[in-house]
């Protein structure tokens, strides 16, 4: 991709700023003709929007909040708080004058508590529901700005972190590079997560092929976290990856890596 906004923005830049639509139209551009924002990708992304909106919505909502749920989810339940605590731990404790978008921010933990800790919190879902249901359970006193799009969409602007908490995981290798190496060209860093390839997880993605197409939830792509952080490091020559972690509990295993303008 060209380097249509800067790697490294400058700090006073980067906090609350928004793009000319000039500079818009050149990330637009550059992100189409790369693969990313492809019409394969805005068809799973549309795919993720029906599902969350309708299918999963029930089960996500109970699923991020107390409500009792069975053995294998309370596992899940249990890798995702590991998992949320894991990154916010790579933030400084005080974020206070940094600008924070949550990509793919769900029912809205994660930018609650950056929120809470002075970030200026842009959180963005393709689901409208479960954006409805973050708007819900935030504290009135935080001034969140929840948004409903495409976590790539230019307008948002530059920030001084970005966080995608298992958004990514249902996209191929080629994907989960570009959409990262486009947040890294507008922000200091980034920390996202994805499905660490193994035989478990290899054979629970052949199993779901078994499924009727009507029943099946979107796939969660197996990734080599050996050729994605090879893959990363030519797709961005100027960053490094600061921090990897994986977490595995019961029938939850992710993996999470920041990658941050050197």
């Amino acid at each position: 991709m060209a380097s249509a906004i800067p790697t490294t923005a400058h700090p006073e830049r980067s906090r609350g700023t928004r793009p000319s639509a000039a500079e818009a139209s050149r990330v637009s551009t550059a992100l189409d003709t790369n693969g990313v924002g492809s019409i394969a990708y805005r068809n799973y992304r549309a795919r993720l929007t029906t599902y969350f909106d309708s299918t999963a919505r029930k089960a996500w909502v109970d699923l991020t909040s107390d409500a009792p749920v069975s053995g294998i989810r309370a596992t899940v339940r249990a890798g995702r708080d590991r998992m949320r605590a894991t990154l916010l731990s790579w933030l400084p404790e005080d974020l206070s004058g940094r600008r924070l978008l949550d990509a793919g921010c769900g029912t809205g933990a994660l930018a609650v508590e950056a929120a809470r800790r002075g970030a200026d919190v842009v959180a963005i879902d393709v689901s409208n529901g479960l954006i409805e249901v973050a708007r819900e359970r935030a504290p009135e006193r935080l001034a969140i700005d929840w948004r409903v799009g495409d976590l790539l969409d230019p307008a948002l602007g530059r920030f001084d972190h970005v966080v995608a908490m298992d958004s990514l995981i249902h996209y191929p290798m080629v994907d989960i590079v570009g959409v990262t190496g486009a947040m890294a060209e507008r922000a200091q860093t980034v920390s996202f997560t994805f499905a660490p390839s193994s035989p478990l997880l290899q054979t629970m993605h052949a199993a779901g092929k078994l499924f009727p197409r009507g029943n099946r939830s979107p796939a969660i792509k197996p990734v080599s976290e050996t050729r994605l952080r090879r893959a990363l490091s030519e797709r961005l020559p100027g960053h490094d990856i600061a921090h990897g972690e994986r977490v595995a509990s019961g029938f939850y295993t992710s993996h999470a890596l920041m990658v941050e303008a050197g």
